[in-house]
């Protein structure tokens, strides 16, 4: 069973699933605007996270179940509840009343390793609790740093101006980020799959393998073939900008991408993955590095012959 299915990792989900032959069941609410994203294959369960007996009909006759649900944007710790916490409460409840030894693997994200940054990281941290707490059953957490790919829409508008040579650092100068593919992501779901026996009770984390991990100058070299300038947005800039939207947030109603927890994020001195672990324990590695990943994200005529 998949939650999230719908969402950026969740599509890229979908179809290794499927070329591996893998049935695959989505949790989609019902009211769910998104639902068209389903591929043709995926058996579709309209539910909500918080209907227990739904999901717990829906568990029952699975191999594993991959909880990629998540909120990305929001003005508070509320605005993230239902689907970083909440929901994933609801999915453990749910395999713990089945009585059953299923696996449960979460996607959460490296900010968990740092709640006190943001209310994002936080509710990723605490979605992490529910599992370490309350799981009667075999459960895994990835830890992935900032995905991207085709689809994207958070990473999306820095890489494309990287590409055009203009690069925006807030950072220390210093500053230093482990990226990955969304397909190496769904490839390392795979591996897990086969291997969760291995990955009992932990967390990994996981990136596209780069040494040292990245700065803005290797990004902007890869992306704009070696000619870039820099901007550099002072980080009392980038808070101010965060504050305002947030305030416009609460007046026209809207969830914000770019929130002072979200600045605080981007001012972190660094991001930083390991795959020892994790490759040790399913054999995973990931395959795409940011040449071939930029290459997949932006050249359309790539992207046409090879999603046929």
């Amino acid at each position: 069973m998949l939650t999230g299915a719908t969402g950026f990792i969740g599509q890229y989900l979908q179809k290794a699933l499927l070329a591996r032959s893998e049935p695959v069941k989505a949790v989609v609410r019902p009211l769910s605007a998104n639902r068209d994203l389903l591929l043709c294959g995926v058996h579709s369960i309209l539910a909500d996270l918080s209907d227990t007996p739904q999901l717990i009909s829906a568990i029952a006759d699975c191999k594993a179940v991959i909880y990629c649900a998540g909120s990305v944007r929001g003005r508070n710790l509320e605005d993230f509840r239902a689907a970083n916490i909440t929901g994933v409460r609801s999915v453990v409840d749910a395999i713990n009343r089945t009585g059953s030894e299923i696996p449960l693997l979460l996607i959460s994200s490296l900010a968990a390793s740092r709640p006190r940054v943001s209310d994002y990281a936080n509710s990723k941290f605490l979605g992490e609790q529910e599992v370490i707490r309350h799981a009667k059953f075999p459960w895994t957490v990835f830890r992935p740093p900032a995905v991207y790919g085709r689809g994207d829409r958070e990473m999306l508008p820095l890489l494309k101006l990287a590409r055009k040579g203009i690069v925006t650092p807030v950072g220390p100068p210093q500053q230093k980020f482990s990226l990955i593919h969304a397909e190496d992501v769904a490839a390392a779901v795979l591996a897990w799959l086969e291997s969760w026996p291995a990955c009992r009770e932990q967390i990994f984390t996981l990136d596209d393998g780069h040494s040292g991990a990245y700065d803005w100058r290797e990004i902007a070299e890869t992306a704009s073939g070696g000619k870039y300038r820099p901007f550099r947005i002072p980080g009392s800039l980038l808070l101010a900008v965060a504050k305002a939207n947030l305030l416009l947030s609460g007046l026209f109603g809207y969830a914000p991408m770019l929130s002072p927890g979200k600045a605080r994020e981007l001012m972190q001195a660094d991001w930083l993955c390991d795959n020892e672990s994790l490759t040790r324990a399913t054999g995973w590695s990931p395959e795409i590095d940011l040449e071939q990943g930029l290459e997949k994200t932006f050249d359309n005529h790539y992207n046409q012959n090879t999603e046929r």
